[in-house]
């Protein structure tokens, strides 16, 4: 029997169904870590210790630059996504860009937007 090079127009738009999902799902995220990381609301310390002031703005400061690096990777695997739907429309989704052989659809369902395979990966 030969082996699987492509998979089919039902599978393709599973696949795109999982990843419109995934996508709502990590825009939403994204929009409350960049609402987090603009959010300069004074939370009322204005009556407390200047020591418990830096303290919490310091903490403050540490919290938007964390909240801006999850920023940041929930947009490059927003992007990851839809470079995954254009390779879902130019049939080329789920081929290992090194063996170019079929990704296993239990690597694809976990991680949509992989372009290597397993045995690749464990190769780099």
């Amino acid at each position: 029997m030969k082996e699987k090079t492509t998979y089919t127009k039902t599978e393709l738009k599973e696949f795109k169904r999982l990843i419109l999902k995934k996508i709502e799902s990590a825009e939403e995220d994204l929009t409350i870590l960049r609402a987090s990381c603009a959010n300069d609301a004074d939370n009322g310390t204005e009556d407390t210790s200047p020591t418990f002031k830096a303290f919490e703005e310091g903490s403050t400061t540490l919290s938007k630059e964390e909240n801006t690096k999850l920023a940041e990777r929930q947009a490059k695997f927003i992007i990851s996504l839809k470079n995954a739907l254009i390779r879902i429309e130019n049939h080329s989704y789920g081929v290992c860009r090194v063996t170019g052989k079929l990704i296993s659809k239990e690597r694809l369902t976990l991680v949509p937007h992989a372009t290597l395979s397993i045995e690749a990966k464990k190769a780099q």
